[in-house]
């Protein structure tokens, strides 16, 4: 039978706002370990020499904007895609110290011109649309992306839905491949496994409703058994453990 820790817990996680890519409601609730190459330092370091700037699939604008202010950049021009219309309010709020504007579209378009950029950046895209990305950078620009790599957490979706076969869409020399398609030169790729902890059901279902490609479709109604069952196994064995997969691609246009 639910007991009302349960019932508490799994009530916050869906009140929980999950509109962004700001995660800073889990400190205390769930740890995840960073990459060592540090993206938004890394970001931070390309603007320096950026005039034209994109944030492919932006979010809420968060890692773009922190990687302006750490940078103390000054773009002539700054420009981000969203799909979501919550994330690009957001976003348009976030980059508007630098004259960001925040074009709405789906995740497979960037509705700019050719050669229009010297610097594209993206973290956590759903996909990337690399042919798009090629097209849009200026001769000799820099493309630089973190992605979610193939089986991240894992563990935590196998305790929703049962075991299943992870595909190789986000292995790293698949997008090495793609990108080379699409006429880039890849210069820097790099992967990580990184140690996650979730402390309580209640940051699993804010998790699941923010990062949906984990357990599509999710929902607290639809995947009611599975959360008591992880909540009665964080209570007995302690936080519940998973595996972040991310990796770090970097690609140049010939300068052509």
């Amino acid at each position: 039978m639910e007991d009302m820790t349960f019932a508490a817990l799994v009530a916050e996680g869906e009140a929980v706002p999950v509109e962004g890519w700001d995660f800073s409601w889990f400190e205390g609730r769930a740890t995840e370990g960073r990459p060592p190459w540090g993206y938004q330092r890394l970001v931070a370091d390309r603007l320096r020499a950026a005039r034209r700037v994109l944030d492919v699939q932006t979010g809420g604008g968060e890692v773009l904007a922190g990687a302006l202010r750490e940078g103390g950049a000054r773009p002539d021009t700054v420009v981000a895609t969203e799909s979501w219309a919550p994330n690009a309010a957001l976003a348009r709020q976030a980059l508007a110290p630098w004259g960001g504007r925040v074009v709405q579209c789906v995740n497979s378009a960037i509705p700019c011109p050719d050669a229009s950029f010297d610097l594209v950046v993206s973290r956590h895209p759903v996909s990337t649309p690399w042919s798009e990305v090629a097209r849009v950078l200026a001769p000799g620009g820099t493309f630089v992306s973190q992605q979610v790599g193939a089986g991240t957490v894992h563990e935590l979706s196998e305790a929703m839905i049962g075991p299943f076969e992870v595909g190789t869409a986000r292995e790293p020399e698949v997008h090495r491949a793609a990108a080379e398609a699409a006429g880039l030169e890849v210069t820097r790729l790099e992967r990580a496994s990184l140690p996650m902890t979730f402390d309580d059901v209640g940051a699993v279902v804010v998790f699941l409703r923010k990062v949906i490609w984990t357990v599509p479709e999710f929902s607290v109604e639809a995947y009611r058994p599975q959360l008591l069952a992880l909540h009665e196994r964080i209570r007995r064995d302690g936080p519940f453990r998973a595996t972040s997969e991310r990796f770090l691609i970097e690609a140049h246009r010939p300068n052509w």
